[in-house]
């Protein structure tokens, strides 16, 4: 890295901190620009190529320290009422209210196929970009919404720091009287059917109708949207780069409401439906799981069982625990597989079945951290499609 470049970053942490994402993140790029003009490899080679990790980190932690405080009120296991978005999108890193032109836009759609139809939430984030954004796609748990969903896990804050769209598909009462998703029906865990071919159709239409960049489009979710995640990642591999599961279980985890709520907690001997195929070396894709060893709604087996399929005595795998003062320590595994597939797995000790350092805006929420929404931005961004 050149004098130039270091400059540039100083000038966007500073940004960061008295003006703004928008300020800092158009820092950032024009940085990174003038280092790929000069040809240094510091820079993406392309649009596609992952945001160098040591600038996704600085700006993910400096993000996590002015907007995240781990005192916050807040608890896993009581979890907050439901709340609107008032505040998500309008809310500077610092705390600080926004100006109009900072804010993004917060859209309401509807998207209809052969399979059905849903509700559909699109954040676009403030400011013009000349190239394709990345798109992730945010799957609420039961009893949520939208709204709610992107209050608790602040992603629409991220998305105006590092330049994303998110989309969040919104599950109906008429469809399920808890507005989970579907996640333990036959019907519904099939490429081509069901929700996750709704899910789909409405992802493909916000690609074409927003200039996405394909290579790098995630999927994530919280408990059942955690498991609809685990879903579309194992169904639509040309579809997701990278899937981040929290409080989820695996694709094919049960096939009706008895195995889905024998395996929800932790039973043994819970038949694989025809659908839970694990996914062969050339279909996987990256995978970030996070699960609180407390969680008494997901039992924390189920995390176990997400990572399983990567573990071998061939892959390579490194752990650590770290103690946090005044929050949740945790034990961090990482596996890299034969086929150079990359999977994090998050053991939140003494957390209980809540979105790891959420804010307390939204329902099930655990302000104490680890920050689950910065971390699965730093491991997307480094992990787009091959290609």
């Amino acid at each position: 890295m050149n004098d130039a470049f270091l400059a540039s970053m100083r000038e966007a942490m500073h940004l960061l901190q008295t003006a703004g994402p928008l300020e800092a993140t158009e820092a950032i790029q024009r940085a990174l620009r003038e280092q790929a003009s000069m040809g240094a490899a510091v820079a993406p080679a392309s649009p596609s190529a992952p945001m160098p990790a040591q600038v996704v980190e600085r700006l993910l932690t400096d993000a996590r320290v002015q907007a995240r405080p781990a005192n916050a009120p807040g608890s896993a296991d009581n979890a907050t009422s439901p709340a609107s978005a008032r505040g998500t999108q309008s809310l500077r890193p610092d705390g600080r209210q926004a100006s109009r032109q900072e804010v993004g836009h917060f859209s309401q759609h509807t998207f209809v196929n052969r399979a059905g139809s849903r509700a559909y939430k699109l954040y676009v984030p403030a400011g013009r970009r000349a190239e394709p954004m990345p798109l992730v796609v945010m799957l609420h748990g039961c009893t949520q919404d939208a709204d709610d969903f992107a209050a608790g896990t602040q992603m629409n804050t991220l998305a105006d720091m590092l330049g994303f769209v998110v989309l969040y598909p919104v599950q109906a009462t008429a469809d399920n009287p808890s507005k989970c998703w579907n996640w333990f029906r036959p019907g519904d865990q099939q490429a081509g059917k069901g929700e996750p071919s709704i899910i789909a159709g409405m992802v493909r239409e916000v690609i074409a109708s927003h200039g996405i960049d394909a290579r790098r489009v995630y999927v994530a979710g919280l408990s059942a949207g955690g498991a609809m995640a685990a879903v579309l990642i194992q169904r639509y591999p040309e579809l997701f780069a990278a899937a981040g599961v929290h409080s989820g279980l695996p694709a094919g985890s049960a096939h009706d409401l008895p195995s889905a709520l024998g395996a929800m907690k932790g039973g043994k001997g819970l038949g694989r439906s025809r659908s839970g195929a694990v996914p062969s070396a050339s279909t996987a894709r990256p995978l970030i799981v996070f699960h609180g060893d407390a969680d008494h709604t997901v039992h924390p087996s189920n995390g176990d069982r997400l990572v399983a399929p990567f573990r071998s005595d061939h892959a390579r795998q490194l752990t650590e625990r770290r103690n946090v003062a005044g929050g949740h320590d945790y034990t961090r595994q990482r596996i890299t597989t034969p086929a150079g597939v990359n999977v994090e797995y998050w053991v939140i000790h003494g957390a209980g079945h809540a979105w790891a350092g959420g804010s307390p805006q939204g329902s099930y929420t655990d302000p104490k951290g680890p920050d689950a929404s910065a971390e699965m931005l730093r491991f997307f961004l480094a992990n787009p499609l091959p290609g």
